[in-house]
């Protein structure tokens, strides 16, 4: 049953990196249909992939305006164990607070504070990770040298989760990260594999220019690098395991 859930797990981060990359208009949602199904059939073990499953498709129903698809989808999230009430306070999904449907599935959550406090660096990295990706495409811009930078990624929470929920949003976080770093990877190989032609067909390119960019590059993976590491999350000393309500809806301002 383990290889069986970590194998589902994996095509669940495979499917989500699909989407991220390629968005759910080419990449379409058939494969989150199929992991919904697929840890379904496994009983109670499998329900908090099928949760994962179902909170993506939710998300996404809200981005296209189809507000019946994404309260099913959620109510089928939540009675699966899906808890991640800071994601439920997203731009997309908000329009869906005023709807009674939606309020009344939000109060049937439940959490500790020791989870809610992961939530909240889960997605605050997510959104750290977009910025610093959008932020390496700039200084990465205009180098000569032939080197390749990687986007450094802070380690994800080792600890024991109160409630299986969070395991969902790892997950979402590791295929933000793969999204992200795969898109900076190509992007880096292109200008490399770029440089490296022009430099053996170039007799005026500029070797001084590029031993100072590949300097500098260094010096800023090696900061990127060690601000990943700093930002591990480290559990609150006490943080309540009790499960408990979520905080009233509206009352959580997303990561920015």
């Amino acid at each position: 049953m383990v290889d069986t859930l970590n194998s589902l797990a994996t095509r669940l981060h495979e499917v989500l990196v699909e989407l991220l990359t390629k968005g759910p208009a080419v990449a379409g949602t058939r494969g989150l249909h199929d992991v919904v199904a697929r840890a379904t059939a496994l009983g109670p073990d499998g329900a908090w992939l099928a949760a994962a499953g179902r909170a993506s498709l939710g998300e996404l129903a809200c981005v296209q305006g189809q507000v019946e698809q994404a309260i099913l989808h959620f109510e089928a999230a939540v009675s699966d164990g899906f808890n991640d009430c800071v994601a439920l306070h997203i731009d997309a999904v908000r329009p869906l607070h005023r709807d009674p449907r939606f309020q009344a599935l939000y109060r049937r959550i439940r959490i500790t504070q020791a989870d809610l406090d992961e939530f909240f660096w889960l997605h605050q990295e997510m959104q750290i990770m977009s910025r610093d990706a959008q932020q390496a495409a700039v200084d990465n811009m205009g180098r000569l040298d032939t080197g390749v930078s990687l986007l450094p990624q802070a380690p994800m929470p080792t600890r024991e989760p109160n409630t299986p929920g969070v395991l969902i949003t790892r997950i979402d976080l590791a295929a933000a990260q793969t999204a992200l770093q795969q898109a900076v990877i190509k992007a880096e190989f292109q200008r490399s594999s770029g440089n490296t032609s022009l430099s053996l067909i170039d007799d005026i390119w500029d070797y001084p220019r590029a031993r100072h960019d590949a300097w500098h590059a260094d010096e800023l993976d090696s900061r990127r690098l060690q601000a990943a590491a700093a930002r591990a999350f480290v559990e609150r000393p006490g943080a309540n395991t009790m499960i408990i309500p979520c905080p009233p809806l509206g009352s959580i301002t997303y990561p920015g």
